[in-house]
């Protein structure tokens, strides 16, 4: 049977994929399927033909998994926020660890790596403490949107379409942030087309209005909004700043972050306070953090105190030890650890993030943790001796070759690896493996209803392992 785009085939999903399509075997074929999940029966159309595989849509549900739910949310299906609200929370967290198995055993090569139940999210709806819309001159519509007439196409305010920048859809809701942020979300909209002002466009970059930018902190229950636009006009943005403060009292922070760049990147080239504080604070345990419009925190505070605790209980600290924390950012893993170490150094290529780790320390209090700015390959060359515990984190992209040469040098007693992407912490398990033994794996989930999964991996430096 030769299976070509467009074609239409009944379907039985046999398992899920990384990145959260739907598994299905045809004549030998592997067929990836967008909005599937194990058990389902289905009619899909072929929408890419590769050599190797093939790609689908569920065009008819003929039969449901019984893992599937009904998704609380309008939008799901469509937008990019969350994929997986149709299937079940705890398939969701099961699917997650065995991706990450599966990433270790394929990609890094390493067998028999005992690999935990996923740390499910304490909350598995309004756990975002940061949200980003996009404004937009176009709006694209919902299926059972586009026969109503009534509907003005030239305006949106939400979120995008997966895979897409300029498809933006007016998001009325998301259950990731707190109800009161739908709210807020709404009266910015009623704001922003009363205004006049045009809001800009994804493909002509001209307009005013870019996005908005909410931050919550769990902690005190505050708010932060950040309205990001693409030229001054102090006087437009302190009107809707004025009237959110005075409509919400919860809103401590009021910013304007300005930016006339294409990109379409919610930070500013610089920033206007328009009414409260510069910051909101937030805690993860007991220590308290200083957030502004543009600076890095998880964005599930209450995931990030169970994933912290894991770091802390795979370094195993009892004070006497000298631990190097790398890509350290603003300094949440130091701190959370610091009492439990001698010494803690992070390391750390952004100057803005080192700024904010050394304030953190301040904030709380905290004496015996120091941040080296500058290229990680450059600064690990200027340790004088091993740390006892090396604890990575890395970006989505993984360690850098020259980076993992240095931490083969370097020889550590103790890795802790921290991975927000299953395939490349295998990758750099990988290359750490002739040195090290993998113990365990601990993922945990900070994103419900994705497929996006955090890993925390310890590693203990083999006895008599060779330096390369």
């Amino acid at each position: 049977m030769k299976i070509k785009k467009g074609q239409m085939l009944e379907l039985d999903i046999s398992g899920i994929a990384f990145g959260g399509k739907g598994i299905a075997k045809i004549n030998g074929l592997t067929v990836f399927v967008e909005k599937a999940v194990p058990m389902d029966h289905v009619v899909a159309r072929i929408v890419k033909r590769k050599k190797q595989y093939a790609e689908a849509r569920v065009d008819t549900l003929i039969k449901p998994s019984p893992f599937r739910v009904s998704p609380k949310c309008v939008y799901s299906g469509f937008c990019g926020g969350c994929k997986w609200q149709f299937l079940q929370y705890d398939k969701q967290l099961e699917y997650k660890q065995q991706h990450v198995v599966e990433s270790i055993e394929r990609i890094g090569q390493i067998l028999g790596v005992p690999v935990h139940p996923t740390i499910p999210s304490p909350e598995i709806f309004e756990y975002r403490n940061k949200m980003e819309f996009s404004c937009s001159d176009r709006r694209w519509l919902l299926p059972d949107e586009m026969d109503k007439s009534d509907i003005d196409k030239s305006f949106a305010l939400g979120l995008h379409v997966p895979g897409t920048f300029y498809k933006v859809m007016d998001t009325r809701v998301c259950f990731l942030q707190p109800e009161l942020g739908n709210r807020i979300l709404d009266d910015v909209r009623k704001t922003i087309r009363a205004s006049g002002v045009p809001v800009y466009g994804l493909r002509s970059h001209i307009g005013f209005w870019r996005f908005i930018m909410l931050r919550h902190s769990k902690a005190y229950n505050q708010w932060m909004v950040n309205i990001i636009t693409a030229k001054e006009d102090r006087k437009t943005v302190q009107s809707l700043a004025d009237q959110l403060v005075k409509a919400y009292p919860q809103i401590v922070s009021v910013v304007n972050n300005i930016t006339s760049r294409k990109a379409g990147v919610a930070v500013g080239e610089y920033e206007i306070l328009l009414s409260g504080h510069p910051c909101i604070r937030d805690k993860i345990g007991k220590f308290e953090f200083e957030i502004s419009a543009n600076s890095f925190f998880q964005t599930n505070t209450r995931g990030a105190q169970r994933l912290y605790e894991t770091i802390k209980e795979y370094a195993d600290l009892s004070a006497r030890e000298t631990v190097v924390d790398l890509y350290c950012g603003t300094g949440a893993i130091a701190i959370f650890i610091s009492g439990a170490a001698k010494t803690v150094i992070g390391i750390e290529i952004v100057e803005s993030a080192v700024n904010d780790a050394m304030n953190n320390c301040r904030i709380n209090g905290i004496s015996n943790c120091r941040f080296i700015l500058g290229d990680i390959k450059e600064k690990l060359t200027e340790l004088t001796a091993a740390p006892d515990v090396m604890i990575i984190d890395p970006p989505r992209a993984g360690m850098h070759k020259d980076v993992v040469h240095k931490i083969l040098e370097l020889a550590p007693a103790r890795i802790v690896y921290v991975s927000c992407n299953p395939a490349t912490m295998a990758r750099d398990l990988g290359m750490l493996k002739e040195s090290y033994r993998v113990l365990e794996v601990q993922p945990v989930d900070m994103f419900p209803h994705t497929h996006h999964i955090e890993s925390v991996a310890r590693l203990e430096l083999r006895k008599m392992a060779k330096v390369i």
